[in-house]
């Protein structure tokens, strides 16, 4: 698609932000197992703490477009932190715009929005996965509240969260129709993080598995309405989607200039390594099934900002981004052949955390349940 100069304007400035201020040190931040506490201030006066909330309330009002076009820079540079803006804008910011009281939004917005917190989706559990109606976190009312008893799994920021979207049953016996959704406050009595995960990769993202122990949650920081939990976790996959997609495309994107640069720059039998049909051809194919993959992104990203459903092309686009990336990336690993399995060139970094885009926000069998109803519709 042709971008506005807006657009591009905000493409080229994340970008630049991220070749310089992330590419450099994502190797330090997944040793550390996070980022500096500076890093989100650095991150809030670009705008990218509230990249699509609207100005009144300090974001930077962009459209869905240009949030891809961002994520997608960011992911270049570092994929870990890509997750990271992905919840937080499109699930909790979003979350908070879409369904929160003038209180609620008083009270959180303007600390997540000026990188003095990000927040946690606490949706799924050890043994529900994608069928998030059959979780069994309960919420039990009591005089002016509730209380949360159960655990989640694969919860990302769960660690670093200052406030998390819970769900919870308030009513078990409603199905699917009796899940609510509670904003939780982190340092609440009750509130553990049981394990820090060690995964394959984004190692600077945590991810953790969190219990509640009877822990009090007031009327007031019930998210929309008591019962709707169900809809409102389903409300964010369009966006959340849209932005997972847009990772692969950023991850992908630098692990296939590091092979063109490596392949510029390698000599085999008196030529560079690019000039062999072999590596010519292999990178000329990872190149165009990536911008193929991107035009997805971007549409999917283009009919949301039109107001109009977009689950579809949502799902559409995480599930051939995803997919993509992973041959790309494969691809780029092979260029570089023994180099590529060294840490030291980014490729294999990448290569870790590029494999669970495939996983979190729906599989890629989900992506294809979904694609499959909306063509039998």
């Amino acid at each position: 698609m042709i971008l506005t100069e807006t657009q591009d304007a905000v493409r080229e400035m994340v970008r630049d932000f991220a070749q310089e201020r992330l590419r450099p040190r994502s190797a330090a931040f997944e040793a550390a197992d996070g980022y500096p506490d500076d890093l989100w201030r650095e991150l809030a006066a670009l705008g990218l703490m509230g990249m699509t909330a609207p100005e009144e309330v300090g974001g930077s009002a962009l459209d869905t477009v240009s949030y891809s076009l961002a994520l997608i820079e960011i992911a270049a540079g570092d994929g870990a932190l890509s997750t990271i803006l992905s919840i937080h804008n499109s699930l909790i910011v979003g979350g908070l715009l879409k369904l929160g009281t003038p209180a609620q939004q008083a009270r959180f917005l303007p600390d997540l929005i000026g990188g003095r917190g990000t927040g946690a989706f606490a949706l799924t559990e050890a043994d529900t996965g994608s069928d998030a109606s059959a979780i069994r976190t309960r919420a039990v009312k009591v005089d002016g509240g509730w209380r949360l008893n159960g655990a989640k799994q694969f919860i990302s920021n769960g660690r670093i969260a200052k406030v998390a979207i819970v769900f919870a049953m308030s009513n078990p016996e409603a199905g699917k129709r009796g899940m609510t959704a509670f904003l939780v406050l982190t340092d609440s009595p009750g509130y553990v993080v049981e394990k820090v995960e060690h995964k394959l990769g984004q190692k600077a993202s945590d991810t953790c598995a969190i219990r509640f122990d009877d822990v009090f949650v007031p009327d007031d920081m019930v998210l929309g309405a008591e019962g709707e939990g169900y809809r409102i976790a389903l409300s964010n996959l369009e966006a959340g989607r849209i932005g997972i997609a847009a990772q692969c495309i950023g991850m992908a994107q630098e692990a296939l200039k590091i092979a063109i640069g490596y392949a510029k720059e390698r000599r085999s039998f008196g030529q560079a390594i690019i000039e062999h049909q072999a590596v010519g051809h292999r990178l000329a194919g990872l190149a165009a099934k990536l911008e193929a993959a991107r035009q997805l992104v971007l549409h999917a990203a283009a009919v949301k900002d039109t107001g109009a459903s977009c689950l579809t092309e949502a799902s559409m686009a995480k599930l051939v981004a995803s997919e993509t990336a992973e041959e790309v990336v494969s691809g780029a690993l092979q260029t570089l052949g023994g180099y590529g399995y060294l840490e030291e060139y980014g490729v294999a970094r990448i290569y870790r955390d590029m494999r669970v885009c495939q996983i979190y926000e729906g599989t890629s069998d989900i992506q294809r349940m979904v694609i499959a109803r909306a063509l039998t519709a």
